[in-house]
């Protein structure tokens, strides 16, 4: 089913690199015009480069998420540009690993900051446009930690736990105006920021592929696992999915816990 979101305009937060370049440039290959929100020039200039040379349409906006006057600004670009807005991919986020002792209030700070109120701040603007342009469709990118917890990740489970929460809320809040809310859990994506931690704790390209092995269906997620399911859901064959839950993490959600 090609075009699967032609003549759509989506925003994507934290496309530099990663799932959310996935996501981007899966999107825009199905005819959406998209607007990458990322942090760091370099890298979501790279990724509107990467979307153009294919043929496709994109626009970067330098954003952080945790300024919500940036939010409003990236709102309002794709306006300007484009003239509407029909989805929005709130992925950004920042994973780094702390016990319940070891979180400092800084870090918790900026762990809700970018991951939850982000997203919020995004949705509040968004939404909107959304419901003026006749619905629309909002992707959070969410956690097995937002579940499950993790014991060295309290602070990011929390912040995805409550990414869940804002989703369902306004699953419910907005279904009547046609705007859809749904979340997605992409499993172990080893991303560039994944390798980046793996090594600072210890463990090598061979450790990381030696435990894809052993995850339940045989393989480490890719980013582009997600980016696919991200696409179902923005797309109209979605049009009666919200609220939901959409694990594409191999089977690691149901196997937690199990020998």
């Amino acid at each position: 089913m090609p075009w699967r979101v032609a003549g759509k305009v989506a925003i994507v937060t934290g496309a530099g690199t990663g799932i959310g370049r996935a996501c981007a440039e899966t999107l825009a290959r199905e005819g959406a015009s998209v607007e990458i929100a990322n942090r760091t020039a370099t890298t979501g200039e790279e990724t509107v480069r990467r979307i153009t040379e294919q043929g496709g349409q994109a626009l970067f906006c330098r954003t952080d998420v945790a300024s919500e006057s940036d939010c409003a600004r990236v709102v309002q670009a794709a306006l300007g540009r484009y003239g509407h807005l029909d989805i929005l991919v709130n992925n950004a986020g920042i994973f780094p690993r702390h016990s319940l002792e070891e979180t400092t209030p800084e870090a918790l700070d900026e762990i809700m900051n970018i991951n939850f109120k982000g997203a919020f701040f995004c949705c509040k603007h968004a939404i909107p446009a959304m419901v003026q342009g006749g619905g629309g469709s909002v992707v959070n990118m969410g956690s097995l930690h937002g579940l499950l917890g993790s014991p060295n990740l309290v602070a990011y489970a929390a912040s995805k736990g409550a990414l869940l929460n804002l989703t369902k809320t306004l699953a419910a809040a907005y279904a009547r105006r046609l705007v859809r809310v749904n979340y997605v859990i992409p499993g172990w994506v080893i991303s560039e920021g994944e390798i980046r931690v793996q090594a600072q704790e210890g463990h090598d390209e061979q450790w990381l592929q030696e435990t894809g092995k052993r995850m339940p269906m045989g393989r480490i997620q890719e980013a582009q696992d997600a980016a696919n399911a991200v696409l179902f859901l923005a797309s109209d064959e979605a049009s009666q999915v919200t609220g939901a839950v959409l694990n594409t993490d191999g089977g690691s959600s149901v196997f937690r816990g199990r020998g």
